[in-house]
């Protein structure tokens, strides 16, 4: 038997009003307009002519008048309606959706490619727009999912009275019995699962923002980056020696192994590049006595030493992907999967996440050709390495991340990330990309709550929702229905927007003056966090630097987030801390526990006249032989045999005068 679904469309002043459950944890300011002494005079009332007869209309010739659009202006009158028809608030007319589409700057992780990192815009910061009012502008509810709407047979369904969890046998998953919702509706919190929160927080103590980050990056992992590294370096060499193909000057002449301190060296430079952003990697160790010196890099690491770690820089043996399928996920990741467990382990233990959990996903921008890149076309970021992150809603934190190396079922992705969090009595807030009535209620049944928009597309949804357009409901207008543990909904506001909840329901609330369902105001709340993590990272780019590699791209985004990860754990002990302040202890701590020697930076001398420190002198003879040595000249680049006493740099006579201005 079919069972056919009446479509009931209500106005939204008509259901039952509440309060949202879920507040920001930084609540904003309201913003007040102050008033000029001009604009003040113009708000004022017109005198009153008295040769115009009383009821006689008054017409202002100085103001001109702003008259919307009538509904026939744009066609059907579907267009740019956000306020309910009922409500007496005045026609507005449609707002710019195009515009709104150019304009947009969708934050992408990586902030560089080798085609756009010469350009000067790079150093800009993108503004970012949160997801919410781009899902309210601008969502399809028809593209991608082709997955026809299923007729729905009747079946048994649990009571909606009933406890949180909602016990459904296994033959019962794909029965649904959808009915409208219940008058009066049930509250809120009945419905949604109980969460403890007494152990939400950092599992250790986390005061210190060194000690955070080496609990994250211990001497274990360390050792084994340096292990392969230098294992890689002397594959590299060895190939190369054979066919004569390293030249007289390169710098793999000077290559030695590394070691662990040498790694956290590294990681501190990396790091201070993301404070102390250049364009060019050369510019750091540049020897130019002006306003744009750095000479701390130099101080700490030579810039042949750091090209060398970063081109032989590895984490796992080559040789173990013989013995796999190069069409398998383990292979196209093999390079990288020691550090993903790590990381993904490290995250996991060090840190329990509060009751909103957000499913993300990111896109690290490469433009090279490579197996697991992925395409999404009118997006500022087409093409890059694609990332599922598993986030805490009102920190940020990353709990959990999966690289998207091959096709697989959304549903299988999502259950993947969740692994641990079960009848815990999380919420899971996702994007319609993912949603399904299925899978909400596959995790209600593993006692996770599940949120957000829908594409009314997809499996399991009833036709008399897949079939509503625009002209079939008014502004403001709201229709759904429910199965008992999970809830449909399709609202108008300026466009469709579909929803799916497991304990929302029907109810409204008052934001910013207009009524909207609860669901869309807690949506909207709990997506800021994520966006506001993606700002955090995009302040210190350390991952936007030019490189053909992929495995580097990838590790310095990863290292990016285990710094602001460890960043959040501080916070919870010293909530005082900043972000920057955070980043530049953490950097200083590094380089002064493991560099080699005690280190200090001296300013250059103030006048070239200093004979007594800087002079020229011939380079030692080589050993064994009877010529000198031969050094690159650091002004015209010549192979000259003389240096600078007081700046140890290989120059020239010609070009000892520039090398010290007054």
């Amino acid at each position: 038997m079919v069972l056919f679904l009446r479509v009931v469309v209500v106005n939204i002043e008509s259901l039952p009003e509440g309060l949202p459950i879920e507040t920001p944890l930084h609540a904003k300011r309201s913003r007040t307009l102050t008033l000029s002494p001009l604009q003040l005079n113009i708000k004022a009332p017109l005198p009153v002519d008295p040769t115009v007869a009383e009821g006689t209309p008054h017409e202002d010739k100085s103001l001109p008048v702003m008259v919307p659009p009538s509904p026939e202006m744009n066609g059907s009158g579907e267009q740019g309606m956000s306020s309910p028809s009922g409500s007496g608030a005045s026609v507005q007319p449609p707002r710019p959706l195009q515009l709104l589409q150019n304009e947009e700057s969708f934050y992408n992780i990586d902030y560089g490619s080798e085609e756009s990192e010469v350009s000067e815009e790079e150093d800009l910061l993108t503004t970012l727009i949160p997801r919410t009012i781009r899902f309210l502008m601008n969502m399809d509810m028809s593209r991608d999912d082709n997955v026809a709407a299923t007729t729905m047979l009747p079946t048994t369904m649990p009571d909606l009275s009933t406890s949180a969890t909602v016990a459904i046998s296994p033959h019962s998953f794909y029965d649904f019995e959808w009915k409208s919702f219940p008058n009066p509706p049930i509250p809120l919190e009945s419905r949604r699962e109980t969460f403890s929160k007494s152990n939400v927080g950092p599992t250790t103590p986390c005061a210190d923002p060194y000690d955070t980050f080496i609990a994250i990056w211990d001497r274990q992992i360390m050792k084994h980056i340096a292990s392969e590294t230098n294992r890689y370096a002397q594959d590299v060499i060895q190939k190369m020696i054979p066919h004569n193909t390293v030249r007289t000057r390169s710098r793999l002449h000077s290559w030695h192994p590394t070691t662990v301190d040498e790694l956290y060296v590294y990681f501190g430079i990396t790091l201070a590049m993301g404070v102390l952003v250049k364009n060019n990697i050369a510019e750091y160790w540049s020897a130019t006595p002006d306003i744009f010196c750095t000479p701390g890099f130099s101080v700490h690491m030579s810039s042949r030493r750091f090209r060398l770690l970063s081109k032989f820089l590895h984490f796992n043996n080559n040789k173990g992907m013989s013995s796999l399928k190069p069409d398998t996920s383990e292979a196209k990741l093999f390079k990288m999967k020691p550090l993903l467990s790590h990381l993904n382990s490290k995250f996991c233990s060090m840190y329990n996440m509060s009751q909103n959990i957000v499913l993300d996903k990111s896109l690290l921008q490469r433009k090279g050709r490579l197996d697991i890149n992925q395409f999404i076309p009118n997006k500022v970021t087409s093409a890059g390495i694609k990332t599922y992150e598993i986030c805490e809603s009102q920190t940020g934190y990353m709990w959990r991340f999966e690289i998207h190396a091959y096709e697989a079922f959304k549903q299988t992705i999502v259950l993947r990330l969740i692994q641990g969090l079960e009848y815990k009595g999380h919420t899971l807030w996702m994007h319609n990309f993912y949603n399904s009535p299925i899978l909400a209620r596959r995790l209600k049944s593993f006692g996770i709550d599940c949120v957000g928009p829908l594409k009314t597309n997809c499996q399991f949804v009833p036709k008399t929702l897949t079939g509503l357009t625009k002209a079939n409901v008014q502004p403001g207008d709201i229709t759904g229905f429910t199965s008992g543990d999970v809830d449909l909904m399709v609202w108008r506001d300026q466009n469709l927007v579909a929803t799916i909840s497991t304990y929302h329901g029907n109810a409204m609330t008052h934001d910013n003056g207009h009524l909207k369902p609860i669901l869309i105001t807690d949506y909207k709340v709990m997506m800021d966090g994520v966006d506001k993590k993606d700002q955090m990272l995009a302040m210190y780019p350390i991952e936007r630097k030019r490189t053909r590699v992929w495995c580097r791209k990838l590790f310095c985004r990863l290292l990016n987030v285990s710094v602001l990860n460890s960043y959040i754990l501080v916070k919870q002990s010293s909530s005082s801390i900043l972000h920057r302040s955070f980043r530049l202890s953490l950097i200083k701590s590094l380089l002064k526990n493991h560099a080699s020697v005690s280190v200090s930076i001296v300013a250059p001398p103030q006048s070239r006249l200093e004979i007594k420190y800087h002079h020229l002198a011939d380079l030692p003879y080589l050993p064994g032989q009877t010529r000198r040595q031969r050094r690159t000249c650091s002004i015209c680049k010549k192979r000259v045999h003389t240096f600078c006493v007081g700046c140890n740099k290989a120059v020239c006579m010609t070009c000892f005068v520039p090398l010290h201005p007054e």
